[in-house]
């Protein structure tokens, strides 16, 4: 993807922001709006992404939507001051409104004791300091690990979870430095679809995504907003436009707030 297409379908798409009564803003979290972190409870954004978010809040022309994998109480901790933000976490297994309302899908039985066998695994390898356990999901993270050591466990990982979900019908998704097996539904793609479903048709929306578990959301948007991949390394995607971390970043949600801000 050319920088020159990238430049392309921004500049298109916030001329409909500026003109629009509201836009739709859909934000993953770690890798797009925060650099990853050894320590994930360290995954603080960007610097000066919080400020601008909150003043694209503020403007009242844009609905702010965070779409991560992470579990919501980690987002808000993670995410301080802002306010008024509606946050589908656990891959939109789990949704909080803007007012402070929440929601959350109920796992299967059959889910629930299939998660519960690989959480024994976990524990059974001496992985549980590795490990990330949340609703509808359990992720093992090999960041800060030696490079041996690392790919030993994503090996280890990949073999046996691979089995497991192919006998329980749960999903094996790959991430930056670890490996999660989590329900099949709800995911991300499903969430945006659901905003999408309450929307009039000329809302401007746009997702920002950094992961092979964002390609989900991009193709649920495709066709009805734009889909933006946030990486400083060009991977092969489904999204229209591609821009830096976190430089790009910036740059585009500075544009977005001086387009909804007339």
């Amino acid at each position: 993807m050319q920088d020159k297409e990238t430049a392309i379908e921004l500049t298109a798409f916030l001329q409909q922001t500026k003109t629009a009564q509201t836009a739709v803003l859909l934000l993953d979290y770690d890798g797009t709006l925060a650099p990853f972190h050894v320590d994930r409870n360290l995954a603080y954004p960007y610097p000066g992404v919080i400020s601008i978010l909150e003043r694209i809040v503020q403007s009242d022309k844009t609905r702010v939507i965070i779409i991560s994998g992470r579990p919501i109480a980690e987002l808000r901790t993670l995410l301080g001051s802002i306010s008024n933000l509606e946050i589908w976490g656990s891959h939109g297994l789990e949704h909080q409104l803007s007012d402070g309302s929440y929601s959350r899908v109920q796992v299967s039985e059959e889910n629930a004791e299939s998660l519960a066998e690989a959480e024994e695994w976990v524990v059974a390898r001496g992985l549980l300091s590795s490990a990330e356990i949340k609703p509808g999901g359990i992720a093992i993270h090999w960041r800060g690990m030696s490079p041996a050591e690392a790919a030993r466990v994503q090996a280890l990982t990949q073999r046996d979870w691979a089995a497991l979900a192919e006998r329980s019908g749960l999903k094996l998704l790959q991430f930056e430095a670890g490996l999660e097996l989590r329900v099949s539904h709800p995911d991300k793609g499903d969430a945006v679809r659901s905003i999408l479903a309450g929307l009039d048709s000329n809302v401007p929306t746009a997702y920002l995504g950094d992961d092979l578990t964002d390609e989900d959301a991009f193709h649920s948007l495709n066709g009805h907003g734009l889909s933006v991949l946030v990486k400083a390394d060009y991977r092969e995607t489904i999204a229209k436009a591609w821009i830096k971390p976190p430089l790009g970043l910036i740059e585009f949600l500075e544009r977005w707030l001086n387009s909804v801000s007339g």
